[in-house]
């Protein structure tokens, strides 16, 4: 999995053109509105008025495009005092990295984590990325648990069983919840690793991950045939070993596991769905506001702009839907 998406000279991700576009392969919330990244600037702006940084730095880990990045800046702006911020982007991509330049300044776009100061007052966002970070494979047996790995026979790739690693049955008898024998868990030891290792830059401030996926108990009726799958074109792609390198590669995340590691770091959590989140930020209302507009521009005449109000309401909304992205978590990790 990390060979496929981060190989630097085939990986889906460090190979390729920019992946969360129209054009692309898949869109994520700041894609379909830029509410979504309004919402982040408030809840940014919140924090830096409790911890009162100075400069306060805001950090969009996987910021693809940049646009998260694009609105929550101009959030920002608009609401005074101004605070004193400075944005950093984290980017796999050559081709994303590219793109952000123009927006936080090359000295501000960085591959990983390792390159932002060692400790800082500040919020960190990942917006689906926990999702493409590799994972091990566990199958429940009827003696414990064993691991699929990636074999190769000729010129094809295949699964093949071997002993489950220690780190493995560690991480499962924590997280993976009542599994049935023959179902197959994602091991999530660099999710985790990802978490801490985010955390521990922060000195003040918030981790925000938002992601598909949920709690154990939540994970436990896609434990059949287990969440790995593969998404091109926007659409679900083909097996993940049938086109290594051509296909977005991704699980549902355990936000159980998730949240244990946040809380070791001695954080404060709070796990919500994404509606939940938003609406909290305001979004309800906004889209209220986007709905009463395009009432009046339909009672004026003006037809393109209602139009435009009306497109712009239901995106927003889109982010709230129970059923869709409203039904993404988002853990807040603070201290």
């Amino acid at each position: 999995m990390a060979a496929c998406l981060y190989d630097p000279e085939g990986g889906f991700f460090a190979a390729g053109p920019l992946r969360s576009v129209k054009d692309g392969d898949f869109l994520t919330s700041p894609e379909v509105s830029p509410w979504f990244g309004r919402m982040l600037g408030r809840f940014v702006a919140a924090e830096q008025e409790r911890i009162a940084a100075d400069p306060l730095l805001v950090v969009d880990a996987g910021a693809g495009s940049g646009s998260l990045l694009r609105p929550l800046i101009g959030e920002l702006g608009a609401i005074p005092p101004e605070p004193n911020v400075e944005f950093h982007a984290i980017e796999a991509s050559p081709a994303a990295r590219a793109a952000l330049t123009d927006l936080v300044g090359r000295e501000r776009v960085h591959e990983s984590l390792d390159a932002l100061p060692v400790q800082f007052d500040g919020v960190i966002v990942a917006n689906e990325l926990l999702d493409n970070l590799p994972v091990s494979l566990a199958i429940r047996s009827s003696s414990g648990w064993v691991e699929r790995w990636v074999g190769a026979t000729d010129d094809r790739f295949g699964f093949v069983t071997a002993e489950a690693r220690p780190e493995t049955v560690a991480w499962c008898d924590s997280y993976a919840g009542a599994v049935a024998e023959g179902s197959m868990v994602e091991v999530q030891l660099a999710a985790g690793a990802w978490v801490r290792a985010a955390l521990a830059r922060i000195g003040r401030g918030a981790l925000v991950v938002v992601d598909y996926g949920g709690t154990a108990e939540e994970l436990e009726p896609r434990r059949t045939q287990g969440t790995l799958r593969t998404y091109r074109s926007h659409h679900l792609g083909p097996d993940p070993l049938l086109e290594p390198g051509a296909t977005d590669v991704t699980v549902d995340v355990n936000f159980s596991a998730v949240v244990a590691v946040a809380k070791e770091e001695g954080t404060a959590v709070e796990l919500n769905r994404q509606d939940d989140f938003l609406e909290d930020l305001g979004l309800r209302e906004v889209v209220s506001g986007l709905r009463h507009r395009e009432r009046e521009l339909a009672r004026s005449g003006d037809a393109m702009q209602r139009l435009v109000v009306r497109s712009e309401a239901t995106d927003a909304d889109t982010l709230l839907h129970p059923r869709g992205l409203g039904d993404f978590r988002v853990m807040v990790a603070t201290r």
